[in-house]
């Protein structure tokens, strides 16, 4: 959702080749869970890579991100679900998208988010996940 470089002509390739493709890290990393906020992110560890490496949990980014999480739970919760089933089942729209790789700690997050698999984002779902995804600028 926040690297979305592929769809530009790589995804048009795979499907023109009848070739899969796996995504990664649907969630960044968590950040597109919902668990996230700025406090949170704060109160990781100094030398947690997510706050020394990954840009999109440092400013400016972060604060982008941190508010396209909260405009993406609402349409998660008319939906019965949580915004990281969201993350995942907005990658699996595409039909070039075979799989997606989903981290998780706990037993219980996997089995949150395979039902994201079973979710088809409604055309109005998408369009104003696009929307919020213009808001936030830089996305590509």
């Amino acid at each position: 959702m926040l690297n979305r470089g592929i769809e530009d002509e790589l995804l048009n390739y795979c499907q023109a080749h009848n070739i899969g493709v796996i995504v990664y890290s649907p969630m960044e990393c968590g950040l597109l869970t919902g668990k996230y906020t700025k406090e949170s992110i704060q109160n990781l560890p100094e030398d947690d890579w997510r706050r020394t490496k990954n840009p999109h949990f440092q400013e400016p980014e972060l604060f982008a991100n941190l508010k396209l999480v909260e405009g993406l739970r609402p349409i998660a919760e008319e939906n019965n679900r949580t915004v990281a089933q969201l993350a995942v089942a907005w990658v699996l729209r595409k039909s070039e998208v075979t799989a997606a790789i989903v981290g998780a700690r706990h037993p219980s997050q996997i089995e949150e988010t395979a039902l994201a698999g079973e979710w088809a984002l409604s055309k109005k779902d998408i369009a104003a996940i696009e929307r919020l995804l213009k808001e936030r600028g830089k996305a590509r």
